[in-house]
């Protein structure tokens, strides 16, 4: 579902809910110098391990960066250590690694950390829960009981919680009645995206974590979220990395409330992308010192 929200009303959101974010570095220490560089190649001496944003790094929607897959390619001929750290939670794993590939990269399933595998590995077993999902989703994906929200107002009282992965076919009309349903009986809601919005073709669509984040607004409760920029995501990419050091590790990513801000909030070193994702044909000077969150480096492209 595509927006009206512009680039500069999705940062402003995020700072409205920057109180709701882990917080970066602690006050009074340096978030970053912002220094600019062309490209990674001129960082590649300086990490074991480079974790990649996907949408508006890698890709833009369903087309490839021009570049992105060489980019890749160059860092595991140096010896580097590769991850895709994705909040897009459409996708089962299967699907997920043939979305990749079909983008031309020829990443291992190791190699992909998805905000919708790790939700999944902490879910609550023994409950039904109304899933907002895409069409084509089967709720046997899932290894627990799951029923799909769609515009039937019964199904949403049926279920003890609510899980939110892709709102590629939500409506105002669905998240009505979830928010009807919850002011009845307030149940859980887990969040297994939680960027607010994402970068496509033709704009800027809103994702589950708008949604979520709308009725945490509404009514006062606070929702469970895997993805960055919160810490479970992380945790299952240091696992993987095991042995290399915090501060060897690069974080890539094209926005500032999820990948800059999460990275730093784990002691990683951080990468703006500026050309494909969020700030696409903006000057990023004024969001960094308006939201204070100042990547280490920023380039136009990987």
């Amino acid at each position: 579902m595509c927006s009206a929200m512009t680039p500069d009303q999705a940062f402003d959101r995020y700072e409205a809910i920057r109180p709701r974010l882990p917080g970066g570095h602690p006050a009074g220490t340096p978030q970053g110098h912002g220094s600019r560089i062309a490209d990674l190649g001129a960082l590649t001496d300086q990490f074991d391990a480079f974790v990649f944003d996907a949408y508006g790094v890698l890709n833009v929607g369903d087309r490839p960066i021009p570049g992105a897959s060489m980019r890749i390619a160059a860092l595991r001929a140096a010896g580097k250590r590769v991850q895709v750290l994705t909040n897009a939670a459409s996708f089962t794993r299967p699907q997920t690694l043939e979305k990749f590939q079909k983008l031309g990269f020829d990443f291992t399933a190791d190699e992909i950390v998805s905000s919708r595998e790790v939700c999944e590995d902490h879910l609550p077993k023994g409950r039904t829960w109304g899933v907002m999902a895409p069409l084509g989703f089967h709720p046997q994906e899932l290894a627990v009981k799951a029923i799909q929200l769609g515009d039937d107002a019964a199904d949403y009282a049926k279920v003890a919680g609510f899980l939110l992965l892709s709102s590629a076919d939500w409506t105002p009309h669905r998240q009505a009645m979830l928010s009807a349903s919850l002011v009845q009986e307030p149940r859980p809601i887990v969040v297994a995206n939680p960027d607010l919005v994402a970068p496509r073709e033709t704009g800027l669509s809103l994702e589950p974590g708008y949604y979520a984040q709308e009725l945490q607004d509404k009514l006062g409760f606070a929702a469970d979220f895997h993805g960055k920029p919160f810490p479970s995501v992380y945790d299952e990419v240091e696992r993987r990395l095991d042995g290399i050091p915090k501060d060897r590790i690069a974080m890539v990513g094209d926005t500032l409330h999820t990948d800059i801000l999460g990275a730093q909030s784990r002691g990683w070193s951080s990468v703006l992308v500026t050309d494909h994702g969020l700030f696409a044909g903006l000057d990023i000077t004024p969001f960094i010192e308006k939201s204070g969150i100042v990547p280490d480096w920023i380039t136009p492209s990987i």
